[in-house]
């Protein structure tokens, strides 16, 4: 899970800082996290695009991106924003939208495809209440939560 300031340096600060690594992959028997490119991301978006052809004008949210593997299949797992451009009804829908995680799956040899979407707020188990995704990666994820 990504490690951040403690929320005491936050308030002690003048302005808030937020320090955002990523995890080392995780290795579990059948499924692993692993770390995204920036083609993965953009094949991802491409893949929500497509699926909600409303929202034209969008990136996955920083630092909110999951991305792993299990036997043949890649998982990935994000949260989406407005870009710059977004027309005043992509603003409005991205407020619901947004909110929520979406998450894909691929195949070697296919593209890919938007398979779920949690609900907001996220449910308590985080992506580990996502049937489509494999429990034990939604582990190596850590559900999907992030820690401020």
């Amino acid at each position: 899970m990504p490690s951040h300031t403690s929320a005491a340096t936050t308030k002690a600060s003048a302005v808030p800082t937020r320090t955002h690594t990523h995890p080392a992959p995780v290795s579990i028997p059948g499924c692993r996290n692993l770390t995204v490119s920036a083609k993965v991301k953009a094949a991802v978006t491409e893949a929500y695009k497509r699926s909600f052809p409303r929202f034209s004008h969008i990136r996955p949210v920083p630092h909110h991106f999951f991305y792993g593997q299990c036997g043949a299949v890649h998982y990935a797992a994000a949260r989406f924003q407005a870009t710059p451009g977004a027309t005043y009804a992509e603003l409005v829908g991205m407020q619901d939208e947004g909110s929520a995680t979406k998450y894909f799956r691929t195949t070697s040899g296919s593209g890919w495809i938007y398979i779920a979407s949690d609900g907001f707020p996220q449910s308590l188990h985080g992506c580990g209440d996502i049937a489509q995704i494999p429990r034990v990666l939604a582990a190596a994820w850590g559900n999907c939560r992030l820690a401020y």
